[in-house]
């Protein structure tokens, strides 16, 4: 007889095995998965500097505008690229929920590991590509920026757990979640800095809390950055760590009808 395994020495199993298993699906399904990889944040931040060049905009909040809409574009789509990796992953993975070791949180929480990572090394070879272009990116508090990506990583995870659960038990509902994504895009500061909003709008603005973390990674690249009054970084972890939560206890709950879709 073989001897049981540890419930833990399972799990890391299984999470080693998913882990290998989305990175071969994620990095080598297609000829040039790594350009389009990083395609997008270019496209958006080359879009956005070129429009900033037209109206002669070079500073924004006290920073090289080229760094600020840098900072904030990949700090919002850590966000949403792992909360919309996360929200499909049920989907990707249903064949595997045949093997009892695999549970359906199981998937979800590996692929969000390799979003993050991915976005990490994405952020570098950006800011690398910035820095030989002339522009100043070393960040003068580092732990700063990293804490904000941690942040809004946490965010995406708890967003996509609790929308994964959403969409399989209502599947219109995915369109409508992937609808609110510009409207995101736009009030969480990536285009236009928050500090310019007057009030009230300005505090309705930051009841979102991708704000604080884009505000936040930008006032960790230089201490003279302008950031929004009321920049929060404890309300994000708050908001990420309870939607992290609820999506957990929403896993548990409807896991039968999650495995048997």
């Amino acid at each position: 007889m073989h001897p049981m395994r540890h419930p833990l020495a399972v799990t890391l199993s299984v999470w080693k095995a998913l882990f290998l298993r989305e990175a071969l699906s994620r990095l080598m399904a297609a000829r040039g998965t790594w350009f389009w990889l990083l395609c997008e944040p270019v496209f958006h931040a080359t879009y956005l500097m070129f429009m900033f060049s037209v109206i002669r905009v070079r500073v924004i909040g006290g920073i090289d505008t080229v760094v600020w809409v840098m900072v904030g574009l990949l700090a919002f789509l850590m966000f949403r690229r792992t909360g919309t990796q996360i929200m499909n992953a049920l989907g990707a993975n249903q064949a595997l929920f045949a093997y009892r070791q695999v549970r359906p949180i199981d998937t979800l929480l590996v692929r969000g590991a390799l979003e993050g990572f991915l976005m990490i090394i994405v952020s570098g070879v950006l800011s690398l590509g910035v820095a030989l272009s002339g522009h100043g990116v070393v960040p003068i508090d580092p732990l700063r920026i990293l804490k904000a990506l941690l942040g809004l990583w946490l965010l995406g995870v708890g967003f996509g757990c609790v929308a994964s659960v959403a969409i399989a038990l209502v599947p219109e509902l995915g369109r409508i979640i992937k609808l609110t994504m510009m409207p995101l895009f736009f009030v969480s500061g990536v285009m236009f800095p928050l500090a310019i909003v007057p009030q009230p709008y300005l505090a309705w603005m930051l009841l979102n809390p991708i704000a604080h973390g884009l505000e936040a990674a930008r006032s960790g690249v230089a201490p003279y950055y302008h950031a929004v009054p009321g920049l929060n970084p404890d309300y994000l972890y708050g908001f990420a760590l309870v939607s992290c939560f609820l999506g957990l206890l929403l896993h548990r709950r409807f896991e039968t009808r999650l495995v048997a879709q």
